[in-house]
């Protein structure tokens, strides 16, 4: 009859070593970060983009031939800098409408180093696009609420105040979208590097 008892090991041989290293986050957690990131990025530039789309206010402002003053309206498309910062974040958010199921298709069948690579190069782009233009509405938005008194420039923003608000928010949330982007840059070289390690 057979002996159903185990092989004794060796006691001088050591156990093979897993090639599985434990502080690397797992695949799975990378793709779902990846994709929360570019979730959070289309929020946060649709969000932008509204704010200062929806960014209009009308004032009466006193002239001297009408005591009763004359309407005058402030929108985001009186400047050509606001025109451009909706342009490159309506821009940033299809891109990350797309990115986003292009991450999901590469997940559904193994996500390829090219890809990755591709990911990387356009947030980058992106990322460049999208601080330039909150760069640009900025120091707009900035010489409306200071003005600059070396060329005579009003500040504005005392006038037209729920403008400026809108402006300010619509800013603010589209430096959030660039430090997302840089998250997102940051990510897609580290899935490289582990690729290639």
């Amino acid at each position: 009859m057979a002996s159903t008892d185990k092989p004794t090991h060796d006691s001088g041989k050591l156990a093979p070593e897993s090639h599985v290293s434990h502080d690397a986050p797992p695949v799975y957690k990378l793709f779902v970060l990846d994709l929360s990131l570019r979730l959070l990025l289309f929020a946060s530039t649709l969000a932008a983009v509204l704010v200062m789309v929806t960014s209009k206010q009308t004032k009466l402002i006193p002239v001297a031939l009408f005591p009763t003053g004359v309407p005058l309206a402030a929108k985001f498309n009186h400047s050509p800098a606001f025109i451009y910062f909706v342009a490159a974040l309506s821009v940033a958010c299809l891109y990350s409408i797309i990115t986003t199921l292009g991450s999901i298709l590469a997940k559904s069948k193994r996500c390829s180093s090219k890809l990755l690579f591709h990911f990387a190069l356009i947030d980058v782009l992106m990322l460049a696009i999208v601080a330039s233009a909150a760069g640009t509405a900025g120091a707009v938005a900035y010489i409306g609420l200071k003005g600059n008194s070396h060329v005579g420039w009003q500040k504005v923003c005392n006038t037209y105040d729920k403008f400026c608000r809108h402006i300010g928010i619509s800013v603010a949330v589209s430096l959030f979208a660039s430090v997302l982007l840089v998250l997102l840059v940051l990510l897609s070289t580290y899935s490289l590097h582990r690729r290639i390690r």
